[in-house]
């Protein structure tokens, strides 16, 4: 395969994403209508699509050419920066690994720089139940006094680790499990682009075994094409 299928297959506005309409409706009026929150808090299970739907968000809001539905045009240079991770005014942290208040701090003081060619700097928190008490306390204080030109996207797996007080700075949006037909929508699309045969029990087969994870119904998938010889996948 050509690249890791997660990847390639990264939903890259709010329309494709699967089984997540509730949230991409709502995130679609708010750039239509210019009602953006400096702080999103995406909660779900992993694989659900809240690390791509930030990154969907931060183009949207950064777009210099944006869709009237809402959409990021996917063409300018600043939603070509984020696709291709050469964003600088797009910074992801993973907080299980950068969990601690100096790490927490290092965020403040670049907050305070403004974003270099784009209208806002998004942050990106994934794992964010993972900081520790010091940290939460250094990044309330930053929600507390927000910058007009930052937005903050916290992602989480576990909500009831947060903090009340950085729940109710945010906007909250709870990203649903997907149904083993919504894994199977998206398995049915990508074996349709990469011209790969599968029968009907294969697919029902991997989405079982992705436990609504579309993430990981991707990789399975793409260990099970690596090891076929026609690129034909059969449940005999």
């Amino acid at each position: 395969m050509p690249s890791v299928l997660y990847r390639k297959y990264r939903a890259q506005n709010f329309d494709q994403l699967i089984g997540q309409n509730h949230i991409t409706k709502l995130l679609k009026n708010a750039i239509k209508t210019s009602q953006i929150a400096q702080a999103y808090l995406f909660v779900g299970s992993r694989g659900t699509g809240k690390t791509s739907t930030a990154r969907i968000l931060a183009k949207a809001v950064n777009c210099t050419n944006p869709t009237k539905d809402g959409n990021p045009c996917n063409g300018c240079s600043v939603c070509k920066a984020i696709t291709n991770g050469s964003m600088m005014d797009l910074i992801e942290i993973d907080a299980a690994s950068n969990r601690g208040i100096d790490d927490i701090r290092t965020l403040r003081d670049g907050v305070r720089v403004l974003p270099f060619d784009s209208k806002y700097k998004i942050y990106i928190i994934d794992e964010v139940h993972m900081l520790s008490k010091d940290a939460w306390g250094a990044l309330l204080k930053t929600l507390e006094e927000p910058s007009a030109h930052v937005i903050f996207i916290l992602a989480t797996t576990e909500k009831d680790r947060l903090p009340e007080t950085i729940i109710s700075r945010c906007q909250n949006f709870n990203f649903r499990k997907p149904h083993e037909n919504d894994v199977r929508e998206l398995l049915v699309r990508v074996a349709k682009l990469e011209a790969v045969e599968l029968d009907k029990a294969s697919y029902s087969l991997i989405a079982l075994l992705a436990e609504g994870s579309y993430r990981d119904a991707l990789t399975i998938l793409d260990k099970v094409l690596g090891a076929s010889k026609d690129k034909r996948i059969l449940v005999r």
